[in-house]
C-alpha cells in the first residue's frame, strides 16, 4: 500500500530540485526526507531521481511517478476537507481563480456580500489569465474558476455567468469617436495596448486578426488596467476592454466592432472532484446573485 507521507515529500523535491529547499519547506529533517525517497525507490524498483554531484532531476520514471502523486495529494486534500467538514461546517476555504478584469470591476461587491453573510469562511482568490486559470483549475490547484465558455471541457462543469461585449477603447479626440462602430481593418492599422497573452481579452484579438489575416501593431502589453486607460486617454493607443471597466471620470469612448463581438464567460469545477462545502456554497451564492440580476 502507497503512503501519503513519502509521496508528499518527493513531490516536494521533484517540484524544488532539491533535498534542501525541500526539507525547508517542510520543516523535516534532510535525511528523513531521503531515507523517504529511497524507500520509494526500493518498493517501486525504480530510481527516481538523476543524481550527479550537488544536483538533481527527475528521471523517466520519476516523472510518471509525479504526475501521479500529484493526483494522489489532490484526492488524499480532498479526503482530508470532506472529513472536517462533516466535524465543523462552519469553517473551510473558498479558492476560485478570477481574471484581473473581473476581479477589479465585477467580482469586488459579489465577494464582499458573500465575506458579510459567511465571515467564518475565508476566501482565496487566484488572478491570472483565464487559459492558465484552467490550467490550475483542471491540476487541483484551485476549485473554481472563471473560464471562457466557447471551449467546453468534458470533465469540467460549469455555469454561465457573465456575457459582455468587447468595445474598442479610444479617448475623447480619436477619429473613432466619431463613428457608430469600428471595423477590424480600421482597428489594427493603430497602434494597440493589450492585455498579455494567456488572457481571453488579448485571445479574442489574436484570433481576430488571424481571421482577417492581419497582424496586430502592439505598441504596449500589460495587464495593468489602470495603465492601459492611462495610455490610451492620452493618445499613444487604442484598447480594447469591457464597458463594465470604463467610468465616466475616465475621459474614455467606447464603440463597438462593426461585427459585435461578446464574450460569453462561466465559473467552473472539476466534475470528478469532491467540491467542498465552503466552494459549494461560494458557487451558488454566485449563481444567486446572478440571477437576481
Amino acid at each position: 500500500m502507497i503512503e501519503i507521507k513519502p509521496l508528499k515529500y518527493f513531490l516536494c523535491v521533484a517540484d524544488h530540485l532539491s533535498f534542501t529547499r525541500a526539507s525547508q519547506q517542510l520543516h523535516i529533517a534532510q535525511p528523513a526526507i531521503s531515507m523517504a525517497i529511497k524507500k520509494l525507490e526500493q518498493e517501486f524498483g525504480v530510481a527516481l531521481f538523476h543524481r550527479y554531484e550537488r544536483k538533481i532531476s527527475l528521471t523517466d520514471e520519476g516523472k510518471v511517478l509525479q504526475a501521479h502523486a500529484r493526483r494522489l495529494m489532490t484526492v488524499a486534500d480532498e479526503t482530508q476537507t470532506a472529513m472536517n467538514e462533516l466535524h465543523d461546517l462552519s469553517s473551510g476555504e473558498v479558492r476560485v481563480g478570477i481574471p484581473s478584469m473581473l476581479g477589479s470591476y465585477y467580482f469586488p461587491p459579489i465577494l464582499m456580500a458573500f465575506k458579510h453573510r459567511y465571515p467564518r469562511l475565508s476566501l482565496q482568490v487566484i488572478e491570472g489569465g483565464t487559459w492558465k486559470l484552467q490550467q490550475m483549475l483542471e491540476a487541483g490547484e484551485i476549485d473554481l474558476s472563471v473560464i471562457v465558455a466557447e471551449n467546453p471541457v468534458d470533465h469540467l462543469g460549469s455555469h454561465a455567468l457573465l456575457k459582455e461585449q468587447m468595445m474598442v477603447t479610444i479617448n475623447q479626440d480619436h477619429p473613432f469617436a466619431k463613428q457608430s462602430s469600428v471595423t477590424p481593418e480600421q482597428f489594427f492599422q493603430q497602434e494597440l495596448v493589450m492585455f498579455k497573452e494567456g488572457y481571453f481579452h488579448r485571445k479574442v484579438i489574436d484570433r481576430l486578426a488571424k481571421q482577417q489575416h492581419l497582424i496586430p501593431n502592439i505598441g504596449f502589453e500589460t495587464n495593468l488596467i489602470p495603465l492601459i486607460k492611462s495610455i490610451v486617454k492620452q493618445g499613444f493607443g487604442v484598447s480594447t476592454l469591457l464597458n463594465m471597466v470604463i467610468d465616466d471620470s475616465d475621459g474614455l469612448v467606447t464603440r463597438p466592432f462593426s461585427e459585435p463581438i461578446w464574450l460569453d464567460l462561466n465559473i467552473a469545477w472539476r466534475k470528478d472532484s469532491y467540491l467542498s462545502k465552503a466552494n459549494q456554497t461560494f458557487l451558488n451564492f454566485l449563481i444567486a446573485q446572478e440571477q437576481l440580476k
